[in-house]
């Protein structure tokens, strides 16, 4: 099957809806997240330590620390659900706030060390949450009468 084309065909660039982009974005995030996690496990001694009970540099592994971690990740996940669903106002500052938060924690634990992989992650997770960020903040706006409209 052959496609048109030359001058008169061209790829349509169809525009994506903003809480389609915020949710993909929340989706990348998540994903060199636990990349980031996984790959960690080849680093020598890591596994040594996790069967040790140790959360390095940390140190011991505490249900606490299990919880903080859970939540983090359950936060991306669902935002990525709530980022679809939510009404435009409470979803904007839900992706600015919870993108923040998870933007300064992702910076606190690459300053502490570890391999170039995991920073180089790191800085992609930081660089994918402040354009979520962004967009939340610069979320489109309509006229009045067009959202009463709907």
């Amino acid at each position: 099957m052959s496609t048109p084309s030359g001058p008169n065909w061209t790829l349509e660039n169809t525009k994506v809806d903003v809480k389609i982009k915020l949710s993909a974005l929340w989706i990348a995030t998540m994903l060199c997240y636990i990349y980031g996690d996984y790959f960690e496990l080849y680093v020598p001694g890591k596994l040594h330590s996790m069967i040790d009970g140790k959360m390095l540099p940390l140190g011991p592994v505490t249900q606490g620390m299990l919880i903080g971690t859970s939540t983090m990740m359950a936060t991306q996940a669902l935002m990525a659900f709530f980022s679809l669903v939510a009404p435009p106002a409470l979803n904007r500052w839900l992706n600015v706030v919870f993108g923040l938060v998870s933007g300064l924690i992702v910076a606190m634990v690459i300053t502490q060390g570890g391999w170039m992989f995991y920073k180089l992650l790191g800085v992609v997770e930081i660089a994918l949450l402040m354009t979520l960020v962004r967009l939340a903040w610069t979320w489109p706006r309509c006229s009045l009468s067009l959202e009463t409209s709907r």
